[in-house]
C-alpha cells in the first residue's frame, strides 16, 4: 500500500514540480525580441522629432532632399512605435546633406573613365532627451558606381534611392538599434 501511495505521489507531484519550476523560470527571466532591429524602451521613449535635412553640398540634384527626408521618416514610422512630433521629442534627429559628388573610379585600357562613383554624405545630430549619454554628431556616407557609358541623368534616381536607403539604415542603427 505504501509503495502504491509513493507511485501515485510521484506521478502527481513530479509533473507539478516541473510545471512550478518552469513557471518560476519563465516569470523570473525577461526576454525581449524585436524583429525590426530597434531596441527602444517604449515606457520611457515615446516620441521622435525628425527635422528636414537641407542640402548643403556644392553639387545638388533637386529631388534628393525630399527622397532622403521621406525615407528617413518612413524608416522610423515603419520600424518603431515612436510617434513623430514637430518639437520636444524624446529623440531628436537633425542635420544636413553635406556632400553629393561623382568621381572617376576606374580607368579603361584606353585611358578613359570606365566607372564613375557617385557618393553622398549626411551629417546627423542625434539627441536622446531620455539619456543624453547617447547623444552624438556623426557623418554617414554611401556610394554607388555606374558605367561611364551611361549618363548620370539615366541612373541618378536609382543610385540616389539606393544611397539614401543605405544612409537611413545607418542612421537608424546608430540612433535606436544600438549597434
Amino acid at each position: 500500500m505504501l509503495k502504491k501511495l509513493k507511485t501515485i505521489m510521484l506521478r502527481v507531484m513530479m509533473p507539478l514540480a516541473i510545471i512550478t519550476l518552469h513557471l518560476s523560470l519563465v516569470t523570473s527571466c525577461k526576454v525581449s525580441y524585436t524583429f525590426n532591429g530597434a531596441s527602444i524602451d517604449y515606457t520611457k521613449t515615446k516620441t521622435i522629432q525628425i527635422a528636414d535635412f537641407p542640402i548643403r553640398s556644392n553639387y545638388v540634384w533637386g529631388p534628393m532632399a525630399s527622397i532622403f527626408n521621406n525615407q528617413l521618416k518612413d524608416q522610423y514610422a515603419n520600424h518603431t512605435k515612436l510617434t513623430q512630433v514637430k518639437r520636444n521629442g524624446d529623440l531628436k534627429v537633425e542635420g544636413e546633406i553635406t556632400r553629393y559628388e561623382q568621381r572617376n573610379k576606374s580607368v579603361s585600357a584606353e585611358g578613359t573613365s570606365a566607372q564613375v562613383e557617385l557618393s553622398m554624405s549626411v551629417n546627423v545630430r542625434f539627441t536622446n532627451n531620455v539619456n543624453h549619454k547617447e547623444d552624438f554628431e556623426k557623418s554617414f556616407t554611401a556610394s554607388q558606381s555606374y558605367d561611364s557609358n551611361l549618363s548620370l541623368n539615366a541612373v541618378q534616381e536609382d543610385l540616389v534611392t539606393q544611397m539614401v536607403k543605405d544612409i537611413t539604415d545607418q542612421i537608424f542603427n546608430a540612433t535606436v538599434a544600438n549597434w
